[in-house]
């Protein structure tokens, strides 16, 4: 993959995360478009694998994978109730796990948030044992 494609998709996918509480999210849908899935019905099949990899795996899923409704703009100016999740970093690297690797998309960014996940990973545990040094 060319460098200037991995710029831009990084780029692309640190645009989309929203943060509320020092939490990070992405909505479902606009993953969906950042992984190359057309049709709403083929992700959210990758979807429900990914959120029974997480439930294998031993986490509960609705920690990850958040169930919500969007209103989204009709071309008329109606509004209409959609669907959605807001879904964890970690939910996203399981989606992008379970997804087409086919798909140049999902290549990517079965690296980019495996990368992701390790540097929050290293950061956590060097917070604990900072912490654990200053109890002494």
């Amino acid at each position: 993959m060319e460098k200037q494609i991995i710029a831009k998709l990084t780029k692309t996918f640190e645009d989309y995360v929203h943060e509320k509480e020092g939490l990070e999210y992405w909505f479902a849908r606009d993953l969906q478009k950042l992984l190359g899935y057309d049709k709403w019905e083929n992700f959210f099949v990758v979807i429900e694998k990914a959120k029974e990899s997480c439930k294998n795996a031993g986490f509960e899923f609705d920690d990850h994978f958040l169930n919500v409704r969007k209103k989204v703009n009709l071309g008329s100016g109606a509004k209409r109730e959609i669907d959605d999740f807001m879904l964890t970093r970690h939910a996203c690297y399981l989606i992008a796990q379970n997804g087409d690797s086919r798909k140049e998309e999902i290549a990517f960014a079965q690296s980019y948030f495996a990368i992701q996940t390790r540097k929050q990973e290293l950061i956590e545990e060097r917070i604990k044992l900072r912490e654990r040094f200053n109890a002494r």
